[in-house]
């Protein structure tokens, strides 16, 4: 195994690790800016310790975050150099200004912090919420901007191996940006919607039915299921994309071989790759050719009018799959919540809703990590688009399987004690106990 493989898995494992805290780190931010709102707004102090508990966990993870997106930022230049040295010259000024939305999420968050009760007008309290918000949702945007870049390079050319003619802002709005943009940030706001609604759900299971918890699972699964219908449409216009800017991509994510109209879309099954049959799947009629271009008789590219040595690996289709079917999952439980709520019967409190929101924030991480897979290994063989590829890109330099032992060994201490520090933080700090000895409740 050389150099390239290597870099290869420790590029992948920093990056399994990071996205976790990555993601808790742009969506945490909005629900603790909503709770601490509705608070101010209902007069309603259950709310405003919603915040502050959350805020507490929140700051955690996000010195977890920093750690391992320094990690991301080191193996790039170190892991990647002939990536880094052409895709440097182009696609350098969003991580530059990615740089910046930190430096505001982070001053913001101190002052945030630390000015609790300090305000006469709790709004202007709340107020500092805003840039940690927008700068957690901008370090998103612009990290995403660059791998965009990567899939659809646009603001160069090349000549003799070298970028010449550069343009950083035709760079940082080539054609994946808008989609993949919309698509990170709205599922970073639903799965954290999930993962805070899950603490909910599993207290009240265990029988604590304070009032505080269900405000909490109402607050977080109503903002979810407005979330879930933007991610779900987000998803849509991604499709859209592909079947435009990367049809390999997408061909081999639905195992479409042939180019055709009226293409049907696959779900699950065996490939014969011989044969190019799929055994024991799901075919919906029309459903690709509608996901491609809105018409059962758009025409959908297959894989065999391209390369075969430039197709991405066919596994792929089971990370769509997954992708795709936790995000149904997600949406069809926040709307039955939703639904629930809104009759106002009590069924939303139902065991088997609870228990279906608590197995939501898992397999919403889930899907978070089955998409970035996907939308990394669905570009193979190129690290940038038909312009760099993969083993073209990585370093030559021994030692980086050592060098990948240390750093699972390292991630692994890292989520250990993240976890263990979680859990004495609130194991003897109920709300219940908290909200008595604050306000009264």
């Amino acid at each position: 195994m050389d150099a390239v493989f290597w870099s290869r898995i420790l590029t992948a494992e920093t990056l399994s690790f990071h996205i976790i805290f990555a993601t808790i780190g742009v969506g945490v931010p909005l629900f603790i800016s909503l709770a601490e709102a509705w608070g101010i707004w209902k007069k309603d102090n259950h709310y405003i310790m919603l915040a502050k508990r959350w805020t507490r966990g929140f700051v955690i993870t996000v010195a977890v975050g920093v750690v391992t997106g320094t990690c991301i930022g080191l193996m790039l230049s170190l892991l990647w150099p002939q990536f880094m040295q052409l895709a440097g010259n182009v696609i350098s000024l969003p991580l530059f200004m990615e740089t910046f939305a930190f430096f505001v999420e982070a001053i913001f968050l101190g002052i945030y912090l630390y000015t609790w009760d300090r305000f006469k007008n709790p709004w202007i309290h709340w107020a500092s919420s805003i840039p940690i918000v927008i700068g957690s949702s901008m370090s998103a945007l612009f990290i995403t901007i660059v791998n965009a870049f990567m899939n659809t390079p646009a603001g160069f050319r090349l000549e003799n191996g070298k970028a010449v003619d550069i343009d950083p802002i035709a760079a940082m709005l080539n054609p994946a940006t808008p989609s993949k943009v919309a698509h990170v940030l709205s599922s970073a706001y639903l799965t954290c919607g999930f993962l805070l609604a899950s603490i909910a759900a599993y207290h009240i299971l265990k029988g604590r039915n304070h009032v505080y918890y269900k405000k909490a699972l109402r607050l977080t699964m109503i903002t979810g299921f407005i979330l879930a219908i933007a991610t779900f449409a987000a998803g849509d216009i991604s499709g859209k994309f592909l079947a435009k800017h990367q049809p390999t991509k997408l061909a081999a994510a639905e195992w479409h071989f042939e180019t055709t109209k009226q293409a049907p879309l696959v779900f699950g099954g065996v490939l014969n790759k011989e044969t190019q049959e799929v055994k024991y799947g799901i075919k919906i009629p029309f459903a690709l050719s509608i996901l491609a271009g809105n018409s059962p008789n758009h025409e959908v590219k297959g894989l065999n009018d391209i390369p075969q040595d430039l197709w991405p690996p066919l596994y792929i289709h089971y990370l769509f799959d997954g992708m795709v079917a936790i995000g149904f999952y997600l949406l069809l439980v926040s709307a039955i919540f939703a639904i629930e709520w809104y009759r106002k019967k009590g069924n939303q409190w139902s065991p088997w809703l609870l228990r279906g929101i608590v197995l939501g924030a898992p397999l919403a991480f889930i899907a978070i990590q089955l998409g970035w897979i996907f939308a990394e290994v669905g570009r193979q063989p190129w690290i940038i688009t038909g312009v760099l590829k993969v083993d073209k890109a990585a370093t030559t330099a021994d030692h980086v399987s050592s060098t990948t032992w240390a750093f699972s060994a390292l991630f692994l201490a890292l989520g250990i004690l993240t976890c263990i520090v979680l859990y004495r933080l609130f194991r003897h700090n109920r709300a219940e106990d908290e909200l008595a000895k604050r306000y009264g409740l």
